[in-house]
């Protein structure tokens, strides 16, 4: 619920103000459809197989469940990563001026992500790889036990971790690396703090957004990381099923957050929150954060 409410406002947001948004906004619009792509396409599945204490629909819904659950978790990544690089060469060009990078670049970029993340997905549909039930049974993923069993498990898991995993979070890592270290020369060389220009201040607010989005994907989906490699080199019989199914349940988590992310650092964000109406007709009161006599303001939340 909060994985839907929280990114259609995203995207409701990302349509109203269509004319004004920058290039690299379109990222954080791609990762709010990836976000809600994966709530609507798997967790009802998940939960109705939770209900039913057995994974529901045979194999031919465990391999539909597993396929989305890959495509849009690649997409999220890879688009982190794009989100990443982007913000890395704004801050250290000449003048931060996002608008050197056109919507017509991130467009391609965004297409190119969505290819990547299909093509390693269907892999293991054409037989590279392999889709399997979850250890505790009510979901499904990478048959991570293949690793050692064939050479095919073998050489999917291990090309797939390296690009689709390790490559992309290196590079994140060395790109908010970069960008704090430009940040923190750039302070040092102005004693002053009022003297900071506005535009640096933006750009450092930006930064910190997509650092903390960043962290949050990747800290959701380091314990399922864990134990999934567990499952790699272990039997996946030697864990509990509550030790496989949390991980799983707290990595599912990272679609629900970034809108909050967005609400907290975004002064347009809430603004344009605040003055979404549409036709549901339930009003939830907000608080202004100036210092008007006026302190709340109501919205209407679209069905």
């Amino acid at each position: 619920i909060l994985t839907i409410l929280g990114n259609s406002a995203v995207l409701a947001t990302a349509v109203k103000r269509s004319p004004l948004l920058k290039s690299p906004e379109l990222l954080t619009v791609n990762l709010a459809i990836a976000d809600i792509g994966m709530a609507i396409s798997m967790y009802p599945l998940a939960i109705a197989s939770a209900w039913n204490h057995a994974w529901l629909g045979g194999d031919a819904s465990c391999m539909y469940y597993a396929l989305m659950g890959f495509l849009f978790g690649v997409c999220s990544m890879m688009t982190l990563c794009a989100m990443a690089v982007i913000r890395f060469l704004v801050t250290n060009s000449p003048k931060s001026n996002s608008n050197k990078i056109s919507k017509n670049t991130v467009c391609i970029l965004i297409t190119f992500i969505w290819l990547y993340s299909l093509l390693w997905a269907i892999l293991p549909l054409v037989g590279w790889g392999y889709y399997g039930p979850e250890p505790f049974g009510i979901s499904c993923t990478i048959a991570w036990s293949k690793f050692h069993s064939s050479s095919n498990g073998f050489s999917f898991i291990l090309s797939m971790f390296l690009l689709c995993t390790v490559l992309p979070a290196l590079t994140i890592v060395a790109c908010y690396l970069g960008i704090a270290w430009k940040v923190h020369k750039a302070y040092q060389e102005i004693q002053n703090i009022d003297r900071i220009p506005n535009a640096a201040k933006l750009e450092k607010k930006l930064t910190l957004m997509a650092v903390l989005i960043s962290v949050g994907f990747l800290s959701s989906w380091t314990p399922y990381a864990a134990a999934s490699f567990w499952s790699i080199f272990n039997s996946s019989d030697s864990l509990q099923p509550i030790v496989t199914l949390l991980p799983c349940l707290f990595a599912k988590s990272s679609t629900a957050y970034n809108p909050f992310i967005y609400y907290i650092f975004s002064k347009t964000f809430r603004h344009e929150i605040k003055q979404l109406q549409c036709c549901c007709g339930w009003r939830v009161p907000f608080f202004r954060t100036d210092n008007s006599a006026e302190n709340s303001v109501s919205m209407m939340w679209s069905g």
